[in-house]
């Protein structure tokens, strides 16, 4: 447990020092001109940051290993019962269930890191794509992708697969039986399986995350108390339909200037 805190903690420490030394959040989605033109927030998003040096292997690297970080600090206080148990379950069958335990979070990541590889695609074709846009254009399309932005995740929330991943991720002790494997593989194989559930249940929330900008405090800490907050709260599915009726609101009457 001290040792999960300390890596959380670590990763939290690091991330807010990468967003208040840099110049500009990685990956907003729409910037530019725009905010010359009175659009601000949401609306008014670049691609910045790391996003500006343009495709390289170097770049991408760089970038996912700060969203790996980023993804460390962010899901695993919502992860640290499922981690838990499988400790717990590991020190049952081995006295030396420190190292497997380890494995188990690095499967976990590895996902969250494959996913990192996407959003590096995403941002910089977004990025690309922007460059093309007149003002006149994103004066068009900020308000569109701002409303596609919360809708999408909120739809998501009513998912049948949302549904799915969230059970698994509420449940520790289901999980362990359903997919406990022996060994230092095995336990890299249950690290990954449930960083798979995890992205299912989260993937449409970080959505929000890449729009507003990849290091923005403000949404990581909003967003890190909503996936904690489905996950481990109780009633957890009606925690997850409220987020999703909020989101489904926010979309409809909130003007993306407050963004």
């Amino acid at each position: 447990m001290i040792s999960l805190v300390v890596l959380a903690s670590t990763a939290w420490a690091f991330t807010v020092h990468e967003s208040l030394n840099m110049g500009a959040p990685i990956g907003d989605a729409l910037r530019g001109s725009m905010s010359a033109d009175g659009m601000g927030g949401m609306e008014g998003m670049a691609m910045g940051g790391m996003s500006a040096a343009g495709w390289s292997v170097g770049a991408a690297l760089v970038f996912v290993g700060v969203w790996t970080v980023m993804m460390a600090a962010m899901m695993l206080p919502a992860a640290a019962p499922m981690i838990l148990t499988f400790a717990s379950a590991q020190a049952r069958r081995d006295h030396a269930a420190g190292v497997p335990t380890w494995i188990f979070i690095a499967g976990y990541l590895f996902v969250w890191s494959a996913v990192g590889v996407v959003v590096y695609a995403l941002v910089q074709f977004g990025a690309d794509a922007s460059s093309y846009l007149g003002s006149m254009d994103r004066a068009i399309l900020g308000p569109l992708v701002l409303r596609v932005t919360l809708f999408a995740p909120g739809d998501y929330q009513f998912t049948p697969l949302k549904r799915v991943c969230l059970r698994h991720c509420r449940s520790p002790m289901a999980f362990v039986a359903l997919h406990w494997r022996d060994g230092r593989l095995g336990a890299v194989r249950m690290g990954i399986w449930h960083g798979a559930y995890c992205l299912g249940c989260c993937w449409a929330l970080f959505d929000i995350l890449v729009v507003a900008g990849i290091m923005s405090l403000a949404w990581m800490l909003v967003l890190t108390l909503v996936v904690f907050a489905e996950k481990v709260f109780p009633h957890g599915q009606r925690v997850s339909a409220t987020i999703g009726v909020a989101l489904i609101v926010l979309g409809v009457v909130v003007p993306g200037s407050i963004f």
